[in-house]
């Protein structure tokens, strides 16, 4: 499984979200190298399409859908949560889908 793990030093909850990745692979029983990329320009940050830190792709796709009209630049990124709150860190349970459901595209 490929994943790559996107952040923008400014932005605080990158160390939180790396951290609960670990734990949801894990947890699942996923080994799997994360390539860490710290994204430290505005050139950077549109090359990789970084929409804002934290951002966790698996096999190139975002854990959470990006609208197409998304805007790339170095930014801290917010999370609307399964009960609606808005959070600086993706889930786990939006972790935990975005690995799920790669594991079930490639069986």
């Amino acid at each position: 499984m490929d994943i790559q793990f996107l952040y923008y030093e400014d932005c605080p909850s990158h160390d939180e979200a790396l951290e609960q990745l670990k734990e949801v692979l894990n947890e699942e029983g996923v080994q799997a190298e994360i390539e860490i990329i710290k994204v430290e320009t505005e050139r950077q940050a549109q090359e990789l399409k970084f929409i804002g830190s934290p951002t966790i792709l698996i096999e190139g796709q975002d854990i959470v859908p990006v609208p197409p009209d998304s805007r790339y630049y170095l930014s801290c990124r917010v999370y609307q949560l399964e009960d609606g709150r808005f959070s600086p860190l993706p889930s786990r349970e939006m972790i935990r889908a975005g690995i799920l459901s790669n594991l079930r595209m490639k069986s």
